[in-house]
């Protein structure tokens, strides 16, 4: 149960995120996603070896953070889910890769060791980056930005009522779980030999509320089609938060500012 509600409340966390009111939060969607893509594409196009250049990347998730008032210890501990994803693809770089790139007094790092730190680095880079997406314009603005942007009607429709059928999944698990530990109190959790008669009517019932849904859907006029209304068009403010964003990915990505900077302060401290 308490995995349940974790679950649930992860789903409205982001929609309460995204019904604030700040600098961010103001920005046309539009403007937002295609940001986030340059960001994301301008992360992955380094380097395996390459982690002090993508420093000056860091830049891009706090400043939005700090102007949307977001919370970050929340938004990190929606990055440990898919974390096994990323250790899973860079967790065997040292031991297959070992190419000796620096001697630190002894200490001999490796390319293995190298790639994996950058691997792990652009994860937290680039779904930081997603989170923060959702958290300051909600799955409806995006799913609308999406459609703006010319993607297939039906690829939005399917990734909206998506987004929206796991709170109604979610909730009949929560409800089915309860049932069961009501009428078995003194077990821990759900016994293995239950799995297959919940799971069957937890399909049952998902299937019965969701046909109900569907018919309250298409007496409301649902043809297949969600429509997104959306009236405010894009800004000079917009462009600008897209453009000078982009300047600056594209800076970071075809200069080294860490070596540069580092050159700098060794030269002034010569």
């Amino acid at each position: 149960m308490a995995d349940l509600a974790a679950a649930w409340y992860n789903l409205k966390f982001f929609d309460e995120l995204a019904g604030r009111n700040s600098v961010i939060h103001r920005i046309h969607p539009v403007s937002k996603l295609l940001t986030t893509l340059a960001y994301v594409v301008c992360v992955v196009s380094f380097g395996k070896y390459e982690v002090l250049p993508l420093l000056p990347l860091i830049l891009y998730p706090v400043v939005l953070i700090i102007l949307a008032d977001l919370p970050p210890g929340e938004l990190f501990k929606r990055l440990l889910p898919a974390a096994p994803f990323a250790l899973a693809v860079g967790i065997f770089n040292p031991v297959f890769d070992r190419t000796p790139l620096l001697d630190c007094g002894g200490f001999i790092l490796t390319g293995g060791w190298l790639s994996f730190a950058s691997i792990m680095f652009r994860f937290i880079l680039t779904v930081l980056a997603a989170l923060i997406l959702i958290a300051t314009s909600g799955i409806n603005e995006v799913g609308l930005a999406l459609l703006q942007l010319k993607l297939p009607r039906v690829f939005v429709t399917q990734l909206l009522l998506l987004y929206r059928y796991l709170n109604i999944l979610i909730e009949e698990t929560a409800r089915t779980v309860r049932a069961y530990t009501l009428r078995s109190p003194r077990e821990k959790g759900v016994r293995f030999q239950a799995w297959g008669s919940l799971a069957g009517q937890l399909l049952l019932r998902t299937m019965d509320r969701a046909g109900r849904i569907y018919q309250a859907m298409r007496c409301r006029g649902f043809n297949g089609e969600i429509r997104l209304y959306h009236n405010r068009p894009l800004r000079l403010a917009d462009c600008l938060y897209f453009g000078c964003w982009s300047l600056f990915f594209g800076i970071v990505r075809y200069f080294d500012l860490p070596g540069w900077l580092g050159r700098v302060l060794m030269g002034v401290g010569r």
